[in-house]
């Protein structure tokens, strides 16, 4: 890919591998970078060396800001104080564990920093293993534990904080916001730095911050850093999503800069503190949370030699040696890590792809599968005959859309047979016609309410039901409005209305015009040709097929 009229956004730009990336971006001279940090100063600064260090570039170089998993109007406020209101607790679980509708897509703050910026190419520089699970679920969950076992129940506070630091759902929704926000903004590239989470050690790693070894709390990180690889993954095949990369350093990375000076600590002084040996503390049956009144402060923050390594924070020389010693996490630089993203940018092979890597990797559909798949089908409908049944759906593949699919499709070939033959009556007497079978066929009939489905009648307020039902999938009544309902209809319920029955209608001629329109007999016509092997005559399977594919653009490119 050519850079040189293309819009680049750098997320993270302001980190250790972020500027190193910045950095090499702007000798390929692209028409606008636009890099982002959590603060505004830690934005701008970043800018402000770019400028200084290319002074004559022609790249327009820009500065955003802000925490960009939460919504636009919190992005500047820290997530301790989110989770310090009720009203911002609830919110923020909400949109983590709610249905991602529109309203909370275009609320994100990646998403309208995508929309604005409208980039080529993204590169993800931000540590989001570390950012979600660093949340440590463990400590909270142990607090609402504790608080059960203590009276019977959790204080509400407590409960909100540890559904607000679930990791999975935060990673799903984050994922799901930065695909729909590429694809919105037309980006074509979007490559990850991503991470192992031990610095490419294994499950030995002596490095934890006080917990037991290996740590649970590291252990997440990495959990979380592979979930998000495969998600990636999945990505990238999808069709109309922009191509997507992933590199994943397997050590730690070094460095930003050397220097004597004050040591923070998450972007705070350190202070120095002291505590006379004359008034040492005595062992008892507790070790008090609190520090002892007799503690001193000395009054100025800590300051000495450390080198900076960015996410990982500051190190002295001694924990610097001992870490990137031969066998422990060694070392790579950051812009090692920036010329392999750069190149795999501009379409070059490094091998050092994480999604190229799964692709190559995973098993795919095999010849012996697919030869194999008319023999299982074929004994399938002999049994079918031998039996006087027809297996439709079961609702255990799922989702009920598909289930609900297959029955629509089977009542429409129990009825009429063919495609031809379903186009001549009404969508009135189509709705008609399939209410009459459902009512003479009690076995069908039972068949779908026992695996769960709703069936609405072409009245459309009345309904069959069973004992349980898939949609909606909840434990108590919710409101019924006409908007539900047609969700309803359209997530798994047997819609016989004869608003759908003319919908049926629609593509059924549709799928009669493209197989007779078809007169390419080469290799390329092979696969379209598939879809189309029992028409005129009507069989559930491809109909199913015809909509997920059309309709819904639900298949698979990569094989």
């Amino acid at each position: 890919m050519q850079l040189q009229q293309a819009t680049v956004l750098v997320l993270g730009g302001w980190g250790l591998v972020g500027s190193a990336l910045c950095r090499r971006l702007l000798r390929e001279a692209p028409r606008r970078l636009v890099l982002t940090s959590l603060r505004q100063s830690e934005a701008e600064q970043a800018c402000a060396e770019l400028r200084a260090l290319f002074p004559d570039s022609p790249t327009q170089i820009e500065a955003r800001w802000g925490d960009i998993f939460v919504r636009q109007q919190w992005k500047d406020i820290p997530r301790a104080q989110l989770l310090a209101q009720p009203q911002t607790r609830a919110q923020l679980i909400e949109d983590i564990l709610g249905e991602l509708d529109t309203e909370r897509l275009h609320s994100s703050a990646l998403y309208q920093l995508l929309q604005e910026v409208r980039p080529d190419v993204v590169l993800d520089c931000i540590n989001t293993a570390t950012a979600i699970a660093y949340q440590d679920i463990y400590s909270t969950a142990q607090s609402a534990w504790e608080a059960h076992r203590r009276t019977g129940a959790v204080p509400e506070e407590t409960f909100e904080r540890l559904l607000s630091s679930l990791y999975i759902p935060q990673l799903i929704r984050h994922v799901q916001i930065l695909y729909h926000g590429l694809v919105d903004a037309g980006t074509r590239l979007y490559l990850k730095i991503g991470t192992t989470g031990t610095g490419g050690m294994g499950l030995n790693i002596p490095y934890t911050h006080s917990e037991e070894r290996p740590s649970r709390v590291l252990l997440a990180k990495s959990a979380v850093a592979g979930a998000h690889s495969l998600l990636l993954f999945l990505m990238g095949r999808t069709p109309g999503a922009p191509i997507i990369k992933e590199l994943k350093p397997a050590a730690i990375i070094g460095w930003k800069r050397i220097a004597y000076d004050t040591v923070l600590f998450r972007g705070q002084p350190l202070e120095r503190v002291d505590l006379s040996p004359s008034d040492a503390l005595e062992l008892g049956s507790t070790f008090p949370a609190e520090p002892p009144p007799t503690l001193r402060s000395l009054g100025e923050a800590l300051r000495s030699v450390f080198i900076d390594t960015g996410e990982n924070g500051l190190f002295s020389r001694a924990e610097f040696e001992t870490v990137t010693a031969l066998g422990q996490m060694e070392l790579i630089t950051p812009e090692e890590i920036a010329e392999a993203a750069v190149y795999e940018v501009l379409g070059g092979n490094t091998g050092y792809d994480i999604v190229a890597a799964l692709d190559a990797a995973v098993m795919g559909p095999t010849y012996r599968g697919g030869a194999l798949r008319s023999v299982a089908v074929e004994l399938l409908r002999q049994l079918e005959q031998r039996h006087a049944t027809e297996g439709i759906a079961f609702e255990m593949l799922g989702p009920p859309r598909l289930t609900k699919l297959l029955y629509e499709a089977h009542l429409l070939k129990r009825c009429y047979g063919r495609a031809d033959a379903a186009l001549k009556p009404s969508a009135e007497e189509l709705s008609a016609r399939l209410l009459e079978l459902l009512q003479q066929d009690a076995a069908l009939r039972s068949q779908i309410l026992s695996i769960g489905l709703v069936i609405l009648l072409p009245d459309g307020r009345h309904y069959l039901r069973g004992k349980t039902v898939r949609v909606p999938a909840a434990r108590e009544a919710l409101p019924c409005s006409a908007e539900q309902v047609e969700r309803w209809c359209e997530a798994g319920w047997i819609d016989l209305r004869p608003s759908n029955m003319e919908r049926w209608q629609q593509r059924l001629r549709r799928m009669l015009s493209d197989a007779t329109a078809a007169h390419d007999t080469s290799s390329a016509s092979g696969e379209h040709l598939l879809q189309w092997t029992r028409l005129p005559e009507l069989d559930e399977a491809s109909l199913a097929v015809w909509i997920l594919v059309h309709e819904e653009h639900g298949f698979r490119w990569k094989r």
